[in-house]
């Protein structure tokens, strides 16, 4: 894993887009990978007036995303779908019809995780999955426990009173990390200790972002608040520093959209 650490959460999702937006310009056709939540709302904000002002194509792309509740239709306002269309999608110019998510009010369920399974394969797989990370390390719904070799399933879900509903359609631990490039991001100081305990220590089921440890290229995009709790933080600037792969996303200033 490699580790790179910004100065606040609008620089950390102003990096993560532009690594989507150079490789959607190296490969029209890429295969992208979506994840939902607070933390990617600026992302999806900076891709979007990439689009706008600098024309970033998303024609030939197709979008995955990792989950969506169940009994509750794609036009219900708390869907996953809605919540893309509103942040992302309506503002781009991609097809509906690129665009998957699981499908929470199918009648069989169990077909339905086959079949998506099956379509990310016809696609010839996930070129770049984004992540975020959950406050006891999950990536999807793939909640403690969940098995590391697993594939998109139907999911129970940790009571919440927030979260009414209480099961999901997931990508599994192992169809993430069958993805040819994996992009966590991680900000606020909530994250800090959960974040150092996925990417410094054991690979456990009980935290299932360590799996990503397991990934031959995934890079973990963090703010200065959420890496506080990490080791190895003088070793991470350096790479960032040194490595040629991170010259043209160093001057985070140039970055901004023109």
């Amino acid at each position: 894993m490699e580790v790179i650490i910004v100065p606040d959460r609008s620089k950390a999702a102003l990096l993560t887009a532009r690594i989507i937006d150079k490789e959607l310009r190296t490969k029209p056709e890429l295969v992208l990978g979506l994840a939902t939540g607070r933390t990617m709302e600026r992302v999806y904000a900076y891709l979007a007036v990439f689009h706008q002002r600098e024309g970033l194509d998303f024609s030939k792309c197709h979008t995955f995303n990792l989950d969506e509740y169940i009994g509750i239709p794609s036009t219900d306002p708390g869907s996953y779908r809605q919540y893309m269309d509103e942040h992302l999608f309506r503002k781009v110019n991609i097809r509906h019809e690129q665009t998957h998510l699981p499908n929470g009010a199918a009648e069989d369920l169990g077909a339905e995780c086959r079949q998506y399974e099956d379509k990310i394969k016809q696609l010839g797989g996930i070129d770049l999955q984004l992540l975020g990370i959950g406050g006891d390390g999950h990536i999807g719904f793939n909640e403690p426990l969940s098995a590391l070799r697993s594939r998109t399933r139907e999911k129970a879900l940790t009571p919440d009173i927030a979260r009414v509903p209480r099961r999901a359609i997931t990508m599994g631990v192992g169809t993430i990390l069958d993805c040819r490039r994996c992009l966590l991001l991680a900000t606020g100081e909530s994250k800090a200790s959960i974040l150092a305990k996925a990417v410094e220590g054991p690979i456990t089921a009980m935290v299932t972002a360590s799996a990503l440890q397991l990934h031959p290229r995934c890079q973990v995009v963090v703010d200065e608040e959420a890496s506080a709790a990490l080791h190895g933080q003088d070793y991470y600037r350096w790479i960032f520093d040194n490595e040629p792969e991170w010259a043209a996303f160093r001057d985070l200033d140039n970055l901004e959209p023109r």
